[in-house]
């Protein structure tokens, strides 16, 4: 399982490259823009600068609406800054259909421009709060637009966590979608070190956090603290040897 981490700043990411050896993607988004809200193209840029040339960096390209044209510029945009995995969140798209509209332009855009970057279908684990596509969706969209994964993150960030939403059997079900397609299956949405069973054992790709490594675990007054961000990346390895020895942890 990779471990993604969210700075919201250039100095936050300083202390993400002070970290560097126990993270294993860096995220840019802008949280007072929403969930997966999009961060200016010279932060990403400064970003990716200031982090080590080897780790990859992550953009999120908006909590984006239905238009395809303008969400495939953004994308290139953030894939021109200097991501190697580029996010849309599909908060405007309430069917199948219009996801895959917008994703499939995103894929032409960005492949394009950089064929091996990474693209990831982003949907909502609380979508029933703000109507947008179905969680169980987001595999297929990916799968039949030529995404490389599919994630669900929370879009109302009130405290409510990923399995407030959709519980553990349902996120096993959302990886194994992503799985069957031949998708990476990231889960993000508040996580904290005692969900690092439950995502070890359903076999979550890419665990997404902010909250859980910063100071007081507040992601938006907090900042994000070096030492937390170890501590966590222990705790993953813990739980990825204990489930390979065939261990049974409580969730």
């Amino acid at each position: 399982m990779l471990l993604l981490i969210s700075p919201d700043s250039v100095e936050e990411a300083v202390d993400c490259a002070k970290a560097a050896e126990y993270l294993d993607i860096v995220d840019v988004k802008k949280p007072d823009e929403g969930s997966l809200g999009a961060n200016f193209p010279w932060v990403i840029r400064e970003i990716r600068e200031a982090v080590p040339a080897g780790k990859p960096v992550s953009a999120t390209v908006g909590d984006v609406p239905y238009k395809p044209g303008t969400v495939a510029q953004a994308a290139l945009g953030a894939a021109v800054s200097g991501a190697t995995y580029i996010k849309v969140g599909l908060y405007g798209c309430t069917t199948p259909d219009q996801g895959i509209d917008v994703m499939r332009a995103v894929v032409r855009a960005v492949k394009d421009y950089r064929p091996e970057a990474l693209v990831v279908a982003s949907g909502y684990a609380d979508a029933h709060r703000v109507g947008c596509v179905n969680p169980l969706a987001l595999p297929d969209i990916a799968a039949r637009s030529g995404a490389d994964a599919a994630m669900l993150d929370t879009a109302i960030k009130d405290g409510t966590r990923l399995f407030d939403h959709v519980p553990p059997d349902v996120c096993a079900e959302f990886v194994g979608l992503a799985h069957a397609s031949g998708l990476l299956a990231a889960l993000a949405g508040s996580v904290k070190q005692a969900d690092l069973a439950t995502l070890t054992r359903i076999g979550t790709d890419i665990v997404g956090v902010r909250g859980a490594v910063c100071e007081g675990g507040d992601r938006n007054a907090g900042r994000i603290q070096p030492h937390l961000v170890a501590a966590f990346r222990a705790e993953m390895d813990r739980h990825a040897r204990e489930h390979a020895a065939g261990v049974t942890v409580a969730g």
